[in-house]
């Protein structure tokens, strides 16, 4: 930037003097203003006047003094992270930059940050004592106790007729309507305001059955809030034996209660959101619970059916009866062999004695004497085959077919007779 102004000069005393238009001169200026070390980074004390705030979104207004006025622009996504309602008369302290807008040959002030007026001691205080705190160990990881997950009953420090309460009654309600809530009324702004909420905080963790605590106020300035920020209040947070849950102010709101609460919610509505499950999404689970464990009941029961029918199986194979019907079956099978066997030998004797009963029958000597023939046997029944041994006048039998004849050898005769 000190370049371009350098060059913008170096060329006016190079040409000598020259007539600037007038959006040059509102450049040089813009490139002036932009590059001081203060007016880029200032804060500016005042009160609001001449309040605009057209659809656009963005916010015009003039910020004057008792001698000067001194015009303002907010813009949109400034204006949008801004908590504090902006209205004329308002005093005011701002932040932001000074540049120049080209159409109107004015300078203004372009803001990013408001607050009221007298916060800047307020926020050093606070800063000092979230130092001091910190360097304490109040705001330690460490120290900071888990939520319970279905708590029972919640205790609730907060002012009785502020909206926050109804907002955080009707939340639970909602979400988890088994829990009890215990309410430890207190002021939560002024003066009175940090013994009253010490003392809630106190009450609360005498009651044994209480699992959470719910520190809440609606939104407000940072004066406002300032009882949060209060050392007794902070060091009876971090002291209490009950879970902590803030939720105070709106979102871009942050008290030293917050830093030693064990959890930080960004409203009061979103503190009964924390603590509570929703009821719902319980039954979604129970749903879902349920599902699973009919699958596994069914499963389980397919398992054990499968290791059944193996034990039934094994059980059948060496049981007793089983081996007594195999043992059945294995002597029909025999019987039957034996059976088919006999029937297969006596068919065979069968075949064997007709055989034998033919041969005997084609050898049985009856049969030849049919044909004619004789069996000739001595005195004695000594059958005789051959002549040798005979003489003549032996008594011989003959026997034919039909008898015997008692004869006497009266010659013999050697040699074939048929020849």
């Amino acid at each position: 930037m000190f370049g371009i102004l350098k060059f913008m000069a170096e060329q006016m005393s190079f040409f000598g003097p020259r007539v600037l238009s007038v959006s040059g001169m509102t450049q040089y200026l813009r490139a002036l203003l932009e590059s001081d070390e203060i007016l880029k980074d200032v804060w500016v004390e005042g009160e609001i006047s001449t309040l605009s705030k057209p659809s656009s979104g963005h916010i015009y207004f003039n910020l004057k003094d008792n001698i000067a006025t001194l015009k303002c622009v907010i813009w949109r996504q400034n204006a949008m992270r801004i908590q504090s309602r902006l209205e004329t008369g308002m005093a005011v302290e701002v932040h932001g930059y000074i540049s120049v807008y080209d159409a109107g040959g004015q300078y203004q002030l372009y803001i990013d940050a408001v607050r009221m007026a007298g916060e800047g001691y307020l926020f050093q205080e606070f800063m000092r004592l979230k130092a001091k705190l910190e360097e304490e160990g109040l705001f330690d990881p460490e120290r900071k106790r888990a939520i319970p997950s279905f708590p029972k009953k919640i205790g609730i420090i907060t002012s009785p007729t502020g909206a926050a309460l109804q907002d955080m009654l009707n939340t639970l309600k909602g979400r988890f309507p088994l829990v009890e809530v215990v309410l430890a009324p207190t002021t939560v702004q002024g003066e009175e305001a940090p013994p009253k909420i010490v003392q809630a905080i106190r009450q609360l963790n005498q009651l044994v059955d209480v699992d959470v605590i719910l520190l809440a106020r609606g939104g407000g300035s940072m004066e406002d809030l300032w009882a949060f920020n209060d050392e007794r209040v902070v060091r009876a947070v971090a002291e209490s034996r009950i879970p902590v849950v803030t939720g105070i102010g709106h979102e871009t709101d942050t008290t030293l209660a917050d830093y030693a609460a064990d959890l930080r919610a960004p409203t009061p509505t979103g503190a009964a959101v924390l603590v509570t499950p929703d009821k719902t999404d319980l039954m979604d689970d129970l749903v879902g619970i349920n599902a699973e464990l009919d699958d596994a009941i069914d499963n389980h029961i397919r398992q054990n059916r499968i290791v059944l029918s193996t034990i039934q199986s094994k059980l059948s194979f060496f049981s007793p009866l089983n081996w007594i019907r195999n043992d059945q079956q294995r002597l029909d099978e025999i019987s039957l062999r034996m059976e088919r066997i006999f029937s297969h030998k006596s068919s065979l004797s069968h075949s064997q004695l007709s055989g034998l009963k033919a041969r005997l029958a084609a050898l049985n000597p009856m049969q030849v004497l049919q044909r004619g023939y004789a069996i000739v046997s001595d005195k004695n029944g000594k059958i005789l085959s051959s002549i040798d041994g005979v003489r003549i006048g032996d008594l011989v039998r003959v026997k034919l077919v039909d008898g015997v004849l008692e004869s006497e050898v009266k010659e013999i005769n050697q040699g074939d007779l048929r020849q």
